[in-house]
């Protein structure tokens, strides 16, 4: 009997070194830090939603382990552990955004925010934050900050030691405080200027209608409306319909649709626009990581059936590139300008639990002709190059791709009109 009970402890003892050679050993063993937490939380999400089922080729459980062998003795080296992880799938879009980075995009993407209101670049060549312009109707606007103020202070704190994140985050707050900037304006000395943060509404939209003369028969669109759409945020839509009908009533009779350097935005806006231009037809194919096709139609609700030219650059990606196509691909439009960026790829967004946030490459898009254009564009259909311009010049007769635009719908060259 002793023998049995000796033979049956080994048989115990060798099954659980069996087991913790495979890695099954008792939970409390293997208890992750909050650190490796947090990486093995980005390893899942990319796991369940990635479009490559492949990961560009690699065992991703793999990956998983050696990114958790490494130090990750605070939140900034697991930051850079989970970065080196999602480099290794070889997708930019696929990425880790830091709870800074985060919280200003979900504001971009919002359509408002609370703070001063105002658009800022950092200078290449001085490295000082400069206004690239107010938000109309803004806190910044009504205290009198124009474009290329130099932004020296905020709240006596130098900018040339902030980054654009930093100095952005410290000039928004809740509504009815108060920051104090320090401006430089080309030829006078230092001002403070106070200003109270208020609700900012960010429209995307630039409309107006111009008075093009007639070509020498006549027969072709002597109003145009000129519509810039700078964004796809949760505004975009709404603001670029009100455009529309304001121009329809004031008697517009052709349109440009400006998509230049829009670097997109949300996928549901770039839809949702083009049903503003389509009647019928397929304005997207998407495709996931099992290959399964879904669509998205025109529902038959378009505002005008106006002769349309849509100008697009290199600068014009994503969610434009969606618009695009499907007015290009539907006959709606003739593109003009340059190649389109190129990025046919969808992302979605994922909170993680520390506040950043997570962008996944979730699905690929195909136009309505069923053209893959990641990584290789939308060619316009009148190639234009774009011009060294200032931004005041953009949509003015110095700006060739316009004028050609303005060129076409006032002539008999035209061809593009209702779907």
């Amino acid at each position: 009997m002793s023998k049995q009970i000796t033979w049956t402890g080994r048989l115990i003892v060798v099954l659980l070194a069996a087991l913790m050679f495979l890695g099954w050993a008792a939970p409390q063993a293997n208890a992750l830090t909050e650190e490796q937490k947090l990486l093995a939380e980005v390893w899942r999400l990319v796991d369940r939603a990635y479009v490559d089922d492949t990961f560009n080729h690699q065992n991703w459980w793999l990956a998983r382990q050696k990114a958790l062998k490494q130090p990750l003795g605070d939140r900034e080296q697991t930051y850079a552990a989970i970065q080196q992880m999602l480099a290794s799938l070889d997708d930019p879009f696929t990425r880790l955004l830091k709870p800074v980075q985060y919280r200003s995009l979900q504001t971009n993407t919002s359509g408002e925010l609370t703070g001063v209101g105002l658009q800022i670049a950092s200078d290449t060549e001085t490295g000082k934050l400069r206004v690239i312009a107010p938000v109309a109707g803004s806190p910044a606007d009504r205290a009198g900050i124009r474009p290329a103020d130099t932004i020296v202070k905020i709240d006596g704190t130098p900018t040339e030691t902030l980054s654009l994140d930093d100095a952005a985050a410290r000039m928004r707050g809740p509504i009815g405080s108060r920051v104090s900037l320090t401006i430089q304006r080309e030829g006078e000395s230092l001002t403070d200027v106070e200003v109270v943060r208020d609700r900012i509404e960010l429209n995307p939209v630039y409309a107006d209608l111009r008075s093009v003369p007639e070509s020498t028969t006549g027969s072709k669109p002597a109003k145009v409306g000129y519509v810039r759409l700078t964004q796809f945020n949760a505004n975009a839509t709404v603001e670029l319909a009100h455009a529309i009908d304001r121009l329809e009533k004031q008697g517009a009779e052709a349109y440009i649709l400006d998509l230049r350097n829009n670097p997109g935005g949300l996928l549901q806006a770039g839809i949702e626009i083009a049903r503003l231009w389509l009647d019928k037809g397929t304005i997207v194919y998407t495709v996931n990581r099992q290959g399964i096709q879904g669509s998205f139609e025109a529902t038959g609700q378009a505002l005008t059936h106006d002769p349309l030219v849509v100008l697009v650059n290199q600068g014009t990606a994503s969610a434009s590139e969606i618009l695009a196509g499907a007015l290009k691909d539907n006959g709606r439009a003739t593109i003009l300008g340059e190649k389109t960026f190129g990025k046919g790829l969808i992302q979605s967004l994922f909170d993680l639990s520390d506040g950043s946030g997570l962008a996944v490459t979730v699905a690929k898009y195909e136009t309505p002709g069923h053209i893959d254009i990641n990584k290789l564009g939308i060619q316009p259909d009148v190639a234009v190059p774009l011009d060294p311009i200032t931004t005041t010049q953009v949509g003015t007769a110095a700006d060739r791709q316009y004028q050609t635009a303005v060129d076409l719908l006032t002539t008999r060259s035209m061809v593009a009109g209702a779907a």
